[in-house]
This record gives structure tokens, sequence and C-alpha cells, in this order.
């Protein structure tokens, strides 16, 4: 970017050099040939107008000189250009300049006083009178004509010559061999623009690039100036020729441009870093999912195995302990019957964990809604835990006004799950449920408190994901990961929201919000 901003700084100088010289160059093609629209020649008025015009919308020029010019075949020893019969001599010369208080002046010329202006003129006629004596019938003016014989260009001035009409220069010929001695003369007008480079105004179309753009003599530069970090120069044309356009530019100042120009391609570049980082973040995070997804599926068919497996080998063993036994009691029979019972129940929960889960993903499970009278319903399952757990200590706290419409099936299922976790996960001597049911305002709030072993903080976010199970030593024996998912997936469903609060070693919190 350094090499590029370089090559910027030596290419991109010509847009300020024609900016720069847009008004000169307007001034020099249009204004200056403006004269010819005064049909031949100016009065001392018109040559007034036209001198106020240029001076006050072209700083750069300083003075104006105007001769009226004869054109004649006069031979009184006048002082003028003569070549044969034709005498070329200024009748007047006028300068105009502005003053310091922008005021235009104007000054009678003499001839004998004014050498400078002397020699403009006569080398003026004399490019007219080469031109004259070649002049024929089939001559005819060209653009290289009018810039080669009516201007007059040097440096810090230009010389003009008003152009004639080709019919006017065959006449000036012809009072070149004129030998009749009629008097003839044509009027014609020439101006002088002295031309000051300095008072060019400067347009810096490329101020990142140039720090100071200067007009500075071509013959004379300021040797004991530091030099700039870079710098460059173009010569300036024609009357400005003693002059150049100089570009300096400090080693800070191009910094900036460079870390202007560079921000971009840093930013494209990060872009494009950014995105094969995202591409990298995202396959390694698909690969990390599809194998923690492998681990999930590998470790659910492990204990659901195990989960089918232990129940199904103790309705087997009594069944074949049944089957073998040539009298059984009735206290024997009992026993059986109730073991068969137990692992039946454990066979039909998990099946129905399963069934639920599959009829909510596939948006197949039908909420059978009615009114339940809370009272009624939380006794029964009280009931019925403390005939499964007899060494669970269970309380519980209901204050509802309202019967809540819900599906009890679900929640019943919901209910069983966190009683059974409670139980699962909590040390013998430890083995407490509270549940605890109110109406708060346009809700149903329902606690489930134990004291069990808790949940580590850094588990809580995960408790609620299928297959997902805490590693603890109650869970050694093997557990499906669904109770808990299971709980929130009905929850969500019967339009109710689960949370879960825990201090490990101390016990956990779930709490069920229903909407009346």
């Amino acid at each position: 970017m350094s090499n590029f901003v370089e090559s910027e700084f030596y290419n991109r100088k010509a847009d300020v050099f024609d900016s720069s010289l847009k008004p000169f160059n307007n001034f020099f093609n249009n204004e200056i040939s403006e004269v010819s629209s005064y049909q031949g020649y100016l009065d001392s008025v018109h040559a007034v107008t036209y001198a106020e015009k240029i001076l006050r919308r072209n700083p750069f020029v300083d003075e104006v000189m105007f001769y009226d010019v004869l054109f004649t075949n006069q031979n009184d020893g006048i002082r003028g250009v003569r070549f044969k019969n034709l005498l070329i001599f200024p009748r007047s010369i006028f300068s105009f300049k502005l003053d310091e208080e922008n005021r235009l002046l104007k000054n009678r010329v003499s001839q004998n006083t004014g050498r400078q202006s002397s020699d403009d003129f006569n080398n003026m006629a004399i490019k007219m009178v080469n031109f004259l004596e070649v002049l024929d019938d089939s001559t005819s003016l060209t653009e290289n004509d009018i810039y080669r014989i009516f201007y007059n260009t040097v440096p810090g001035k230009i010389t003009f010559l008003n152009i004639p009409r080709v019919n006017a220069l065959k006449a000036y010929r012809v009072l070149m061999e004129d030998t009749t001695g009629i008097s003839v003369a044509y009027d014609q007008d020439m101006f002088v623009y002295k031309i000051n480079p300095q008072k060019i105004t400067i347009v810096n179309t490329q101020e990142r690039l140039y720090e100071k753009v200067r007009i500075l003599p071509v013959a004379n530069p300021n040797l004991t100036e530091e030099p700039a970090f870079l710098t460059t120069d173009m010569p300036l044309p024609g009357a400005l020729s003693d002059y150049k356009l100089q570009f300096d530019s400090s080693e800070q100042h191009l910094r900036g441009e460079i870390n202007r120009r560079f921000f971009p391609v840093v930013l494209g570049v990060s872009l494009v870093y950014f995105i094969l980082l995202l591409i990298i973040y995202l396959i390694y995070r698909n690969i990390a999912i599809n194998s923690r997804l492998f681990q999930l599926q590998y470790d659910f068919i492990n204990n659901l195995t195990h989960e089918f497996k232990t129940p199904v080998s103790v309705i087997k063993i009594a069944g074949n302990n049944i089957k073998s036994a040539e009298k059984i009691s009735d206290q024997e029979r009992h026993m059986y019957g109730k073991i068969l019972d137990q692992e039946a129940d454990k066979l039909n929960n998990l099946m129905n964990k399963l069934l639920s889960f599959t009829q909510i993903e596939n948006k197949s499970l039908k909420f059978k809604g009615e009114y339940v009278d809370l009272n009624s319903f939380c006794e029964e399952i009280f009931e019925a835990t403390r005939l499964k757990y007899p060494d669970l200590n269970l309380t519980s706290e209901i204050q509802v006004e309202n019967q809540m419409y819900t599906d009890p099936v679900l929640l019943n299922s919901v209910f069983q799950n966190l009683i059974d976790n409670a139980y699962k996960y909590s040390e013998v001597s430890r083995k407490f449920m509270d549940i605890s049911v109110e109406q708060i305002k346009k809700s149903f709030v329902i606690r489930f408190s134990d004291k069990g072993i808790g949940i580590d903080k850094n588990e809580l976010k995960n408790i609620f994901k299928k297959f997902y199970r805490v590693q603890n030593q109650f869970n050694q024996g093997g557990s499906v990961g669904l109770g808990l998912a299971f709980c929130k997936e009905i929850t969500e469903f019967m339009g109710g929201e689960i949370r879960v609060s825990s201090v490990q070693g101390e016990g956990t919190t779930f709490t069920l919000v229903f909407p009346k």
C-alpha cells in the first residue's frame, strides 16, 4: 500500500495541474480572442471596458496594455515597422491595472519612454509583415496560423493582435506594393497581458496525497528549505514557463493516506479470516454436536436396554419360580404378584415416557383438558406415593380457590416423575419431600422441595435436555435421562413453565407455574 500511495503521489499531480490552470486556459483560449468580436478594432471606451473585465476576472493578470495600431502607406517619418510601402505603428498606448483598493487605473504610455512596450509592438509587427509577404489569394487562416501569427507568448507576457478578416489581410498586402501615392489607413488593435503566475489560485484536488502545493520559480529554487519526504513538480506552460507547480508531502501526511486506504483492505482480509474462523467453528461445533449426539444415543440405548432388562429379568425370575414351584402359598403368591405388578408398572411408565415424547415431537399428542380440583387430585397422588415409598417423609400445603384447567393424566405424570427423582436422589436418612400448591393472582404455582444431594450449578442448564444424565453415585445403575426432559416438555405443552433452584448437598426445588 505504501508503494501504491507513492505511485499515486507521482501520477495524480496532473489532476491538480489541470484544475489549477483551468481559469488560465479559459482566459488564454476564450477571453483573449474575445477582442475579435468587436469587428476589427476597439475605441478607447470599449478598450477600458474590456481591460477592466479581464483584470477583475483573472487575478493572475497584473496589467493590460492596449495598442491602437494603424496599418497605412503614409510616409511621413513616423516611428514604426516599415516594409516596402506598408507602415505599422501605434497611434496610442494605454496601460490598465487595478490598485490596492481594486480600482481601475488608466495611464497613457509614451512611445519614447516605454522601450519594453516598443519591443512588444515591434516583435508582433515583424511577425505580421513576414506573414503578409507570403500571403496570396489561396491563403486561408488555420488555427495553427492564428496561434503562430497573432499570438506571441513569452514568460510573464502574452501579446495578441486582433485577428482581422482575410479580406483585410489582403488589403494590407496590397498596401505593401502600392505605388499610387493615395493615402490609405486601417485600424487594428493589439493587447499585451502581463501575467503573474504566483497569483494563480491552486486547486488541490488531491489533498490526501499532497500536503503542500506551491508555484515556485524554475531557475531560483529555495535551496535552504528542508526537503520534503516526497516531492515532485510540473513545469507550467507558455507565459507561465518561468515557474513550476511543486508538490510536497511529509511522511506523516502520507502515512495517514496509507492507513486510510489500508483500512478497507484490513477490514476485507479480517472479514475473510472471520468467515473462515466461523466456518471452522461451525465445523468443529457440528463435529462436537454429532459426537455428543452419538454418545447420547449410545448411552440412551445402553441405559434403555438396562432399564428394560432389569424388570424383564425380575419378571422372568418370578415366572420361573412360579412355574417350577410344586405348591405356592398365599404369601408367596401375593409376593410374586406384587413383584410382577411393580415391574410391569416400571415398563409401562418407561413406554409411556417414550410414547409421549414421540407424540409431542410429532405434534400428535392431544390435550384433554378438564377442570381439576387440586385438593382431591393431590391427595390421591400423595396416598399412592405413601404406599409406594413408605420411608418418604411427604408433607404438603394446598391453598387454592379455583379449579385448574389441565390434562390430569399429563399433570399426574409430571408429579410422579418429580416425586420419583426426589426419592431416588436422596440419602436414606434424608428422604423428604414437601409439595406446596398455591394460587397467586392469575397463576397456579406448584413447588416440589426435597433434601436430596442437590445439583451442581454448572449442570442446571443441561438437566432438561433429553438423554442428559448428571454423573453421581445414584446414577451408576443407569438412567435413560428422560425424566426431567419429559417434565419440561409436558409442562410447556400444557402452557406452563418449569424452573429449578438447587444447592448441592442441601436439596433441590422445582417450581411449576400454570396460567389460571
